[in-house]
């Protein structure tokens, strides 16, 4: 059976798929297995367990990556990592020779002294090799709890003891191997101790409220082949989908090289989809006749992120590179270039995925700090566009096993990626973990996505459109030849917290023409941008992803034209929105008249609301540009009311305006004002959202 394969040239990676059968990458620091922000007191399914926090001494230890954590002592610190599943890990302690002497041994310490009531030692390899336990307490004396009379393998990994002197507090506890009674590596993955007497068990953290079923949905036979369709991406409207195929005929070096694919979502009766289509190679240049690859598409839709650095002389080497499609085709791939960017085996294979905004890109690598065999690390986008030196996500993702093929939601806080460190089901599980703030370092605790998608064997590639309805992944069972790709139905605690897509063009306000400008989104009474992009009438509209349940203020600029700036209220959304919206720009010249749509006020009153300010100021800003610009400022409201309180309304507005920008120092002889009231509408009264539009204040250049 043909698998996924790793191909080489001068001894840099071209593919970015391997077989996943023997892969490593790290969770410790130090002495910690588990970081310190979670608790050593883990509730289990029947008690409290007080984990091991510090090692305190090891009689020997197994050799695992040069640079890594790999069978440390620190391995059999925190909560297991490979239990309730037994097998080898790097995850766990082993000592040095895999038939081991008669008198290994490990000291763990305990971060709150605690009455042993009960003893747990998780062995997850050749479970009965323990011969001798001894507890320590606050003053240093060891209380011998455990002795083996004889020793023969136990088919429970867990060594559950129960100490007859519970009296003295429990500070640290040495065990005892024999390695040699046992044909075999020994492993021990955790020591824990608990002053609940009812035996302790071992469970896989499982995200909650699974569904009973969960079908994974071939794609069929537009899209998947008797060959190897591995790697999706799918675009973030949910209707392109990129992925990567192998032993195929059309494949532009040979059926044995990699390239690019693609197939959309065909709409049928009444625009509903009505399956993916033919799928079509990307073409040149993305595919060349060496190994290609998709890990990524941007917000907008034209942005590939590819695996590999495309060569002037038509070869690859190791990195990332990114290619636009414009209405002539997509660009030649450009280097993505990263500081210090490295893998430390050609074995490993760079996977990746960049972040929403664009600014950010997660790496799944090994480097010189790795726990082990791959940790994931992020690159933050500098002010050149280049990118910083990989930094590590931390120790809640990371373990002294494999972390691979990472995801990040377009929530840009919902991260999935496959690890073989954590508890799972095979030799590579689908994890979900969420960050918790913006430092890139505070993850919660990776949650399996449990048996219905993760497998016995390597699963991974998980990718989600914004609206966050199904997920994309690979998969060899119940394909049709080698790897297919599938997609399921997500549950609700799985899923990326909801988002809106805004899209639309950026529009002369007198011409309707688009033109070409920078939309920012910022959070409204906040001035640090969130989002920035770039619209181009060439490449078509803009798109920006921004989570749902907050506000935001979108700006467009362009030189030559006002700044346009539009509140977008998402605080009352809690499911994803698709939101079309074009924004137009006034240009700066005599006789153009531009509505401030932000400049609103109280009902029936003159004070400025929340926000006006920021548009207020771009008029200053524009004011100081062009030193002899003056203006006619006029105010608008409804016809509500009676028509002189209105009339005296309207004045009482200009004039809070016109005070606003002579604090701001400009001269009074560059502002007039003139109040309308109620006659002039722009949009009938007989609806609030109407009457809103006609309480607005304008301004008109009359010298520039």
């Amino acid at each position: 059976m043909l698998t996924r394969r790793i191909l080489f040239f001068s001894c840099l990676l071209i593919s970015p798929f391997s077989g996943h059968t023997q892969s490593t990458g790290t969770r410790s620091a130090e002495s910690q297995k588990r970081p310190n922000n979670l608790a050593d007191t883990q509730q289990q399914s029947n008690g409290n367990v007080q984990w091991a926090s510090r090692a305190i001494g090891v009689s020997s230890e197994k050799k695992g990556e040069p640079y890594g954590e790999q069978y440390k002592a620190s391995q059999a610190l925190g909560r297991p990592s490979k239990l309730p599943n037994t097998g080898e890990s790097p995850c766990a302690w082993a000592p040095f020779y895999a038939d081991g002497t008669a008198d290994e041994w490990i000291q763990v310490g305990f971060a709150k002294p605690m009455h042993a009531r009960q003893v747990v030692i998780a062995e997850n390899v050749n479970p009965g090799s323990v011969v001798r336990v001894l507890a320590i307490d606050s003053k240093g004396t060891e209380h011998l709890i455990y002795e083996a009379t004889t020793i023969q393998a136990r088919p429970d990994p867990l060594l559950r003891l129960f100490p007859k002197d519970t009296a003295f507090l429990c500070t640290q506890l040495k065990v005892f191997i024999n390695g040699a009674a046992l044909k075999g590596i020994n492993q021990i993955d955790a020591i824990g101790i608990s002053e609940d007497s009812k035996p302790v068990s071992v469970n896989l953290s499982i995200s909650k409220d699974i569904p009973k079923e969960i079908k994974k949905e071939n794609l069929g036979k537009t899209v998947n082949s008797a060959g190897q369709e591995v790697a999706p991406v799918i675009s973030p409207d949910g209707r392109t989908l990129y992925f990567t195929r192998n032993f195929n005929k059309a494949n532009i070096g040979a059926s044995d090289r990699q390239d690019v694919w693609y197939s959309t979502l065909e709409s049928g009766v009444g625009g509903n989809p009505s399956g993916w289509s033919e799928a079509v190679n990307i073409g040149s240049p993305i595919n060349n006749t060496g190994d290609n690859a998709i890990s990524g598409m941007a917000t907008d839709g034209r942005t590939a992120y590819l695996i590999n650095v495309y060569r002037p002389d038509g070869g690859m080497s190791f990195g990332i590179s990114k290619s636009i499609r414009t209405k002539t085709g997509w660009s030649q791939p450009v280097e993505c270039r990263i500081a210090n960017n490295y893998n430390l085996h050609e074995k490993n294979q760079l996977e990746f995925c960049v972040s929403p905004d664009g600014h950010a890109i997660i790496l799944a690598v090994q480097r010189k700090d790795t726990k082990g065999d791959r940790d994931l690390y992020i690159s933050f986008q500098k002010a050149d566009n280049s990118w910083q030196e990989p930094v590590s996500l931390g120790n809640v993702i990371n373990t002294a096993d494999f972390e691979s093929s990472p995801f990040l939601a377009a929530d840009s806080r919902t991260l999935y990626f496959t690890s073989g460190g954590h508890p799972g089901y095979g030799n590579g599980d689908i994890f979900v973990s969420r960050r918790l703030d913006d430092s890139w370092s505070n993850w919660s605790e990776p949650e399996n996505l449990g048996p219905a998608i993760n497998t016995n064997e390597w699963d991974g590639y998980f990718t989600i459109p914004a609206s966050g309805d199904y997920a994309y992944l690979s998969s060899r069972s119940g394909s049709l030849g080698e790897d297919d790709i599938f997609r399921l139905k997500l549950y609700p605690a799985i899923k990326p917290d909801p988002v809106a897509i805004i899209s639309g063009l950026v529009l002369d306000s007198k011409t309707k023409k688009p033109i070409a400008s920078e939309i920012v989104s910022t959070l409204f009474g906040e001035q640090k941008p969130l989002t920035k992009v770039d619209f181009s009438p060439e490449t078509g509209e803009f798109k920006l992803i921004l989570p749902t349940q907050k506000t935001y203020v979108l700006t467009a600029t362009k030189e030559g034209y006002f700044p346009t700036i539009e509140t977008l209220d998402l605080s009352k959304d809690k499911r994803f929105r698709d939101i079309k919206k074009n924004l137009y720009l006034a240009k700066i010249e005599a006789g153009q008249t531009i509505t401030m749509r932000e400049v609103l006020f109280q009902q029936s009153q003159f004070t400025l609301l929340p926000g006006a300010d920021a548009e207020l100021d771009k008029m200053v800003d524009m004011m100081e540009t062009h030193p002899t610009m003056e203006l006619l400022i006029e105010g608008h409201t409804d016809n509500q009311g009676d028509w002189e309180p209105n009339m005296k309304l309207a004045e009482d507005r200009v004039r809070v305006v016109k005070e606003y920008l002579l604090k701001k120092g400009i001269k009074p002889d560059r502002i007039q004002t003139k109040a309308w009231g109620p006659s002039k509408p722009i949009a009938s009264n007989e609806t609030e959202e109407k009457r809103k539009l006609n309480r607005r204040v304008e301004f008109t250049i009359l010298k520039l």
